[in-house]
C-alpha cells in the first residue's frame, strides 16, 4: 500500500472538552469550566452532584480514546502514517501539555485538528480555535513555535449524516418493537442538540448558516432518506440550558416539548441526540435519565437512539475531511462532499474569519454541571 502524505501537517490532533475520570477530579474540573465566571465554589459543588449520580466520572473521555483509537486504525488501513494524538480543553490530556510534549519530542510544528462537534457558534467552533491560539501563545512563550489548522464543521458531510441515518434506522427499529407499528398520530422523532443563547445563535448566522439552521438541514436530509414505513413527523428540540432565565436561549427544551406533545395526542417518542457525537454527560442525564423520567411520568413510551460514536461511516468521514483540508491548504483542488437536502447551504472550509462565530463567554452563568455554554 502506497502510503499517503498529509504534509505540511506533522500530526493530527483529536481536540475534546474533556470530562473527570473520579469523584475527586469533579470539583477541580468544573473549576476548569467555569474559570473567569465568577462561580462560587459552593454552586460548583451543587452542579457536580448531577456527576456523583455516575460515580464522579463523565463517560466522555472513554469515548474519546476508543475514537482515537478508530481513526487510528481508519489511518493505518488507508495508509496514512501521519502520528494522531489527543488533546482537551478542560482535563487531562490537557491539548497544551500534549503539543508540548509531542513537538518538544518529535520536532513537530504543524497540527491539523479534528473537533468532536459538527456545528457553527461561538461554543462548538470558535472557542476551540481560540484553545488553538491559547496553546499555539503558551508553547511561543517557551520557544516552540507551531500552527494550527482544522477541519471544517461536518454536520452536512455525508460521513456524519450517514451514521446519523444509521441511527435513526436502528433507533426506529428498536423502537417498534416497545411502541408498536409506528403511528404518525400517536408518536414523533424528537432530534436534540445543546441550546444556546439566542445572541450566539445571532452571532453564528453571520459568515455561516447558523447554528440552528444546519441542525434543522440534517434533519431535512434524513427524513428525504427515511423509507415510507419509516416516516414519522420530527422535529428539534433542546437541552442543557443554563444560566439566568432572563437571557433567551433557543427553545423549545425537551421535557416542555414532551409534556406538550403529550396534551396533543402524542403516546410515544423517539429522541435522537443529533447534536452529539458520543453519549457523553448531556445524553447519559439530560436525555437518558431526566427525559426518560418525564416520559414515564407523562406514561408516554420512550426510546433514546444511540449517537454516531465510532460508526464506521463518521470515522471514515471524519479521515475524508482531513484529507479534504490538506488539499485545501496545499491549494489543490477540493471538492468538499456534502448531503443535498435541496438547501443553499454550503459546505464551509476550516478557514473561517477572524470575526466568525465570535462571541463573549457569559458570566456568572454555571450549567447544569458541566457544559458552560459548551457541549462536552
Amino acid at each position: 500500500m502506497e502510503n499517503v502524505d498529509l504534509q505540511p501537517f506533522d500530526a493530527v490532533v483529536l481536540l475534546s472538552f474533556g470530562g473527570p475520570e473520579k469523584p475527586q477530579d469533579v470539583l477541580p474540573f468544573l473549576q476548569n469550566v467555569t474559570r473567569g465566571r465568577g462561580i462560587p465554589d459552593e454552586r460548583l459543588k451543587e452542579v457536580g452532584e448531577h456527576y456523583y449520580l455516575f460515580g464522579g466520572k463523565s463517560p466522555i473521555n472513554e469515548q474519546n480514546q476508543a475514537l482515537l483509537q478508530a481513526l487510528k486504525n481508519e489511518f493505518s488501513s488507508r495508509g496514512i502514517l501521519t502520528p494522531i494524538l489527543w488533546g482537551n480543553r478542560n482535563w487531562n490530556p490537557y491539548l497544551t501539555d500534549v503539543i508540548r510534549e509531542h513537538a518538544s519530542n518529535s520536532g513537530a510544528r504543524n497540527f491539523l485538528a479534528i473537533d468532536t462537534s459538527a456545528y457553527s457558534s461561538y461554543s462548538s467552533c470558535r472557542q476551540y480555535r481560540e484553545d488553538f491560539a491559547e496553546t499555539v501563545g503558551t508553547l511561543d512563550g517557551e520557544g516552540l513555535k507551531i500552527t494550527f489548522e482544522k477541519i471544517r464543521q461536518y454536520y452536512n458531510h455525508p460521513g456524519f449524516a450517514g451514521a446519523e441515518l444509521k441511527c435513526v434506522r436502528d433507533g426506529l427499529s428498536r423502537f417498534k418493537e416497545i411502541a408498536g407499528e409506528l403511528d404518525p398520530t400517536r408518536h414523533k422523532i424528537l432530534y436534540v442538540t445543546h441550546s444556546i443563547p439566542s445572541t450566539m445563535q445571532g452571532t453564528s448566522e453571520r459568515f455561516t448558516s447558523g447554528y440552528q439552521a444546519q441542525h434543522e438541514e440534517l434533519i431535512k436530509w434524513i427524513g428525504q432518506e427515511l423509507e415510507g414505513g419509516e416516516k414519522l413527523d420530527a422535529e428539534l428540540v433542546f437541552c442543557s440550558r443554563s444560566g439566568s432565565p432572563h437571557t433567551p436561549w433557543l427553545e423549545p427544551d425537551i421535557n416542555d416539548r414532551m409534556r406538550e406533545l403529550s396534551d396533543e395526542g402524542i403516546e410515544g417518542v423517539l429522541v435522537v441526540p443529533i447534536g452529539f457525537v458520543s453519549d457523553h454527560m448531556e445524553v447519559k442525564f439530560d436525555l437518558d435519565t431526566e427525559a426518560a423520567e418525564t416520559a414515564q411520568e407523562l406514561g408516554m413510551s420512550f426510546l433514546r437512539a444511540e449517537s454516531v460514536g465510532t460508526s464506521s461511516p463518521f470515522v471514515s468521514g471524519l479521515v475524508d475531511l482531513v484529507l479534504e483540508r490538506v488539499a485545501q491548504v496545499r491549494g489543490e483542488h477540493a471538492d468538499p462532499a456534502v448531503i443535498n437536502a435541496g438547501t443553499a447551504l454550503i459546505p464551509g472550509s476550516g478557514a473561517c474569519s477572524l470575526t466568525c462565530c465570535e462571541g463573549a463567554k457569559l458570566k456568572n452563568t454555571v450549567p447544569n454541571w458541566s457544559r458552560a455554554v459548551t457541549q462536552e
